[in-house]
């Protein structure tokens, strides 16, 4: 079960982070030796599953314009020493007592439709690591997101056959038989290690042009991967989650930034939709950080730039199957909220980050928060 809540999490991890590497020119050697690392020094720290994700409006801000490589290392540095800086100084905790459950709740459900939504998506689009499109009228990605789906239902406690491991184990054969990628032709073992500033010293202008994303990503990091992740930890694991707090995991993400400034990697963060993955799938200990971390470590060593071809192998339905569920097990944190007030939040939160952003949902729901709290408004 360990290994299988391991593997809970690749379908928020994989999309982003292979996008980075093809689209935006990243080292797949950095990006997944910082991914291994920074999964097992936060599994060592905290004692308990945390997760590890892309920072997702940089990484899709990224991929969608296809900026350079030192801009997102730029981006990197300056988000990691921001959280360091929120994180030592106390700020954070000052920040986190201003924002009610109800938002912490409107964060954690709109991040959790938001997986669910995307998950499904994968089922409809077009699969260009596949080489066959469909079955008579019927996309493939839908019959074998379906399929998925029909599986994870009936082994998500299953410890023989645990559902994550056989939804990823069935996806790299499925993949190896029908898809494009050639292994044998695209693999070269041997002994792979990130280099120092892979792409060279980043120029002023790349800082500047960063700046917008770091505090477009800043609301996001703080509401879901600091607070409602720290809110979450202590739901499932009680007193075992001890170490999880708003200034460590503050601190925590600042620090992988940083160093994935200097390695070449990704903005890294502990993503509430994360943890409820690994969680429902089946992750109960840090081992499972150890497992995912030297999977990843393992690869990236030994594979280097040709891992991606590994990757590849694993159709995008089959990730969004493991974004739905791990979408439905974070949204169900709501069943907690019995105000009416709380309620409206937490749901006009939804609509207004699935109409904009997260970002925008964060400081929405804080005015409304206050608002209500205050007497100012009724609903």
């Amino acid at each position: 079960m360990e290994i299988a809540g391991s593997l809970g999490d690749l379908g928020t991890l994989l999309p982003l982070s292979i996008g980075m590497i093809i689209l935006n020119g990243l080292s797949a050697t950095s990006v997944f030796f910082t991914i291994g690392l920074f999964y097992i020094l936060a599994g060592i720290y905290f004692h308990i599953p945390i997760p590890v994700q892309p920072m997702k409006v940089i990484g899709a801000y990224a991929i969608t314009l296809g900026i350079a490589p030192n801009q997102i290392l730029s981006a990197n540095l300056e988000i990691g020493l921001l959280l360091i800086a929120l994180g030592l100084t106390g700020t954070i905790r000052t920040i986190g007592n201003l924002v009610p459950r109800s938002v912490i709740r409107g964060v954690q459900l709109s991040v959790g439709v938001t997986l669910m939504t995307k998950g499904f998506k994968l089922f409809t689009g077009p699969d260009p690591n596949l080489g066959l499109d469909a079955l008579g009228p019927v996309p493939i990605g839908i019959i074998i997101g379906c399929v998925g789906l029909l599986l994870t239902f009936l082994l998500i406690d299953n410890k023989r056959a645990p559902a994550a491991i056989v939804i990823v184990g069935a996806g790299l054969a499925l993949g190896a038989l029908i898809g494009k990628t050639d292994i044998g032709a695209n693999l070269v073992p041997g002994i792979h290690m990130p280099a120092l500033l892979p792409y060279g010293m980043p120029h002023l202008d790349d800082f500047y042009f960063a700046a917008p994303l770091v505090l477009a990503q800043l609301p996001m990091t703080i509401g879901n991967a600091v607070m409602a992740n720290t809110d979450l930890a202590h739901s499932y694991f009680g007193k075992r989650a001890w170490r999880v707090t708003w200034r460590s995991l503050s601190v925590s993400q600042g620090l992988a930034a940083t160093f994935s400034f200097f390695s070449g990697g990704i903005p890294m963060c502990h993503g509430a939709g994360g943890l409820a993955a690994h969680y429902r799938f089946g992750a109960r200990t840090a081992g499972s950080n150890m497992i995912i971390g030297g999977i990843f470590l393992a690869l990236a060593v030994l594979f280097g730039e040709s891992l991606i071809s590994i990757l590849k192998l694993l159709p995008l339905s089959l990730l969004g199957v493991l974004l739905v569920f791990a979408g439905a097990q974070l949204s169900l944190m709501v069943r907690d909220m019995a105000s009416r007030e709380d309620m409206f939040v937490v749901v006009m939160m939804l609509g207004i980050a699935l109409a904009f952003n997260l970002a925008i949902a964060f400081a929405s729901g804080l005015i409304l928060a206050w608002l209500l709290k205050s007497r100012w408004l009724s609903i």
